[in-house]
């Protein structure tokens, strides 16, 4: 059964994706809180700052626990097959994980994900945004932002429904 959602999260099952619950609650990033400022290096070794690139517009960041597994190719499939519809709602994409470079890379290119990775090896977006890291890997967690602020956020993402 699918979930229920309003508002912001309404676009997303729009596009057919659904974020489900699968972990505990964490406290993290508040509604109306700003786009946290973070520079990392993306899939092609290219500085990246979501917040400055997120100022203006609809930015998604969601985090995943490791590249090229099954529960984080669903999710980043779901995301690529929705990205169209996303990108014409104007919503910018990124997928992070504690993946370094190369990784993030081999899993671009193996499942053509059209947005960008950004690979978080030293846990300085994980710790940005409080996202919950066990063993070394993020929590699956997403976060929607207009203009910089906090809209929406899922805190117990999972990829298949319930």
């Amino acid at each position: 059964m699918k979930q229920t959602t309003t508002g912001i999260a309404a676009a997303f099952a729009m596009g057919g994706l659904m974020f489900f619950n699968f972990c505990a609650k964490a406290d993290e990033l508040a509604l109306g809180a700003k786009l946290p400022a973070v520079t990392v290096n993306d899939q092609d070794g290219r500085a990246v700052d979501p917040a400055a690139e997120g100022s203006q517009g609809w930015t998604l960041v969601y985090f995943y626990p490791k590249a090229d597994t099954p529960g984080c190719t669903k999710q980043a499939c779901s995301l690529r097959d929705s990205y169209a519809s996303l990108t014409g709602k104007g919503i910018r994409v990124y997928g992070v994980s504690t993946d370094d470079e190369k990784a993030q890379k081999a899993f671009q290119e193996k499942y053509k994900l059209p947005f960008t990775l950004l690979a978080d090896k030293d846990k300085k977006v994980l710790a940005a945004f409080g996202v919950p890291a066990t063993m070394g890997f993020a929590k699956r967690q997403a976060y929607l932002f207009h203009d910089g602020l906090l809209v929406w956020r899922d805190l117990e993402a999972a990829t298949s429904e319930q």
